[in-house]
């Protein structure tokens, strides 16, 4: 009960493993915050994947209903 509490001057070794915890700690607790969002920002990409897929099926389409449209046929060439 009768110990004397003394301020130890830290070591430049001590001071180094301090910093590198600390770094690894502020490296680690963001990517642990990132986790629970990761799922809604896959949603979102799934999203706007099918929508510019949807896109380029509709056009593909449409390209491709006009070219039969406009081809004409060896009867009509004849004419």
């Amino acid at each position: 009960m009768s110990e004397k509490i003394k301020s130890e001057m830290i070591s430049r070794r001590g001071a180094f493993s301090l910093l590198g915890l600390a770094a690894v700690v502020s490296l680690a607790v963001p990517t642990t915050l990132l986790t629970a969002t990761d799922a809604d920002a896959q949603t979102q990409g799934m999203e706007r994947r099918d929508e510019r897929r949807t896109g380029r099926q509709e056009r593909r389409t449409e390209r491709r209903s006009k070219k039969k449209k406009k081809k004409p046929t060896s009867s009509e060439e004849k004419k």
